[in-house]
């Protein structure tokens, strides 16, 4: 079986992660970074075998700074 390499933007909200997948849309939590990791997973792979995605090269992942006032 082939395997494609997909994004995982990661945040915290209260006591929960919230992990996210942009390329795909997929959404998932737990109560540590692994878990709502493998969760987006599962959640990623159940919905591409309903709705494949058509090739795609992998985005440009980057960050950047800007001031704040406080």
């Amino acid at each position: 079986m082939k395997e494609r390499t997909f994004t995982a933007i990661v945040h915290k909200e209260d006591d929960i992660y919230v992990a996210e997948c942009p390329e795909v849309g997929t959404v998932s939590q737990g109560y540590t970074i692994e878990e709502a990791l493998d969760n987006l997973k599962e959640a990623t792979e159940l919905y591409l075998e309903e709705f494949p995605l058509p090739e795609t090269k992998p985005p440009y992942v980057t960050t950047f700074q800007v001031p704040v006032h406080a």
